[in-house]
């Protein structure tokens, strides 16, 4: 049924804000009943920071995680473990594992999972881009630095995927590229339920599942 609007203007924003995921159109109209209300420039911050953000946003030539520049703030801290890479599938998985605090290693974001009904291949992610860094890693030789520190050297995969049948393939999929690398390759414990995704879950069992990793079993 075709809503009957008093603006066109209304009606384009409120088509706008529905487009947005989880958002109905009685919720698109509050909205944009709330934006009416709102001072001018704090909507003109808003619209900027969006603006800003789809078109200036930039993705880690390292990691692939969204950044400000060519490289992102985890990747060019030289206090993190650079030889130890987190493989997750998006950013949000970043920011959730970020929040418990017990990772000081660095992430791969791949874009996604293997997932064939989707028509997602091992193409399609940054799956190569992941076995390219890692040959990286390993034919650097270690500094005494590395060596006399508590940083392991011997680098480390480990897969932080979701558990269900798309992220067990994938994580299956890498490891037969890397598996002649002669690195440790690890996935978290399993406090995490079967095809629970990282975002949702709660701060300490996420945090325990990364302490408490274990070797990837194939």
């Amino acid at each position: 049924m075709k809503e009957n609007y008093p603006s066109k203007l209304l009606e384009n924003a409120v088509e706008a804000i529905r487009t947005l995921p989880g958002v109905g159109k009685n919720s698109a109209l509050r909205l944009a009943m709330h934006i009416l209300k709102q001072p001018a420039e704090n909507i003109h911050h808003l619209t900027s920071a969006i603006n800003s953000l789809r078109d200036e946003v930039r993705y880690c030539r390292e990691c692939m995680m969204i950044a400000d520049g060519d490289i992102c703030s985890v990747c060019s801290d030289p206090k993190r473990d650079h030889r130890t890479i987190c493989v997750v599938e998006n950013v949000r998985d970043v920011i959730s594992i970020e929040k418990t605090g017990q990772y000081n290693g660095v992430y791969h974001v791949l874009g996604g999972v293997i997932s064939p009904i989707d028509g997602i291949g091992p193409s399609d992610i940054s799956i190569m881009e992941l076995v390219n860094r890692v040959g990286r890693i390993v034919s650097q030789p270690d500094d005494e630095e590395t060596l006399s520190s508590s940083v392991q050297s011997v680098p480390e995969v480990i897969f932080a995927l979701r558990g269900d049948v798309e992220g067990e393939t994938t994580s299956f999929y890498i490891y037969r590229q890397i598996a002649n690398f002669g690195i440790r390759v690890s996935s978290l414990a399993r406090g995490l339920g079967f095809g629970d995704n990282l975002e949702y879950a709660d701060e300490l069992t996420l945090g325990r599942s990364i302490v408490n990793r274990q070797i990837f079993r194939p």
